[in-house]
């Protein structure tokens, strides 16, 4: 028999030391370092053969999928900000590692020609694209409504939505029946925090956008689903602006009682890339550490 895992302790308990980031936020500066299953995600070849492109692919959850991807036989191209290069160069090396092919794709998401370059990249690498995850991000604390400026909503806006639709608008006529695409909503969708009313209502949205095209692309036989993280230790939180009590207290509210690590969203991404997923579509898979939609 398996030793069983006790989920409350399997990674770090308690919160996180005080610490601050620029945006986009980097893993070498992410004190402790996130887990991205480096050391623990083992392949089977579910997704063989497979060609994904990874919206935000450099770091935090999307290093995670990355990995594992590459490690279940697919071929990854990433999408990141230039100023992530180093991660993305680490995530690269890990994608060969694995004995797969990685295509790193430096472009800035907000710009609509960029998301339409990076599928035209990914099918003139690969082929064409079987797998697209929609990843990328942008959140910061605010204070009020009426304190935050209004480059910073259409940053937000335009990074967490917008990219999205223009990233799936390119890659339509690209998707063979049986390709899946794969939406990062988020728990903040359902139950928003205080402070981030921006990044929330974005993640709501991508909810109706997941089940919408759900609809449009099914009769295509595309699948479109969407994964909802809790709360989860990326360079994405330290590049939020919390202070040291906020960090000091992150992911604690769960029934778990702990933040969640990258590498235990990756189960979620794979699953709904292969064919075990074959009739799951237009769903939105919580992992959360016990908090609900």
């Amino acid at each position: 028999m398996t030793a069983l895992t006790d989920p409350r302790t399997l990674f770090r308990e308690g919160g996180f030391p005080g610490q601050g980031q620029q945006q986009p936020g980097l893993t070498g500066e992410t004190t402790p370092a996130p887990d991205h299953g480096e050391r623990s995600y083992t392949g089977h070849g579910r997704l063989k053969g497979r060609r994904a492109l990874i919206t935000g692919g450099d770091s935090g959850i999307g290093r995670a999928v990355a990995i594992a991807y590459a490690r279940e036989g697919a071929k990854v191209a990433i999408s990141y900000l230039p100023e992530e290069e180093a991660d993305a160069q680490e995530t690269a090396r890990l994608i060969n590692e694995a004995g797969e092919t990685g295509l790193l794709l430096p472009g800035d998401l907000r710009n609509e020609q960029y998301c339409a370059e990076i599928v035209h990249a990914t099918v003139a690498a690969f082929g064409g694209i079987d797998l697209l995850v929609l990843n990328a991000a942008y959140q910061r604390d605010r204070t009020s409504i009426g304190d935050t400026p209004t480059d910073e909503i259409r940053r937000v806006i335009a990074t967490n939505l917008e990219a999205p639709i223009y990233t799936l608008r390119a890659a339509e006529s690209h998707l063979p029946p049986g390709a899946s695409v794969i939406f990062s909503s988020s728990v903040q969708g359902y139950e928003p925090s205080e402070g981030l009313f921006d990044y929330a209502m974005t993640k709501a949205a991508l909810v109706s956008l997941t089940e919408s095209m759900a609809k449009e692309f099914g009769p295509k036989g595309v699948r479109v689903n969407a994964v909802a993280p809790g709360p989860v230790w990326t360079p994405l939180i330290p590049a939020t602006g919390w202070d040291e009590e906020k960090l000091a207290s992150f992911g604690q509210d769960t029934p778990l009682g702990r933040a969640g690590q990258p590498a235990e969203l990756a189960g979620a991404y794979v699953y709904l890339a292969s064919d075990d997923a074959s009739y799951t579509t237009g769903a939105i898979i919580a992992v959360t550490g016990g908090k609900n939609l």
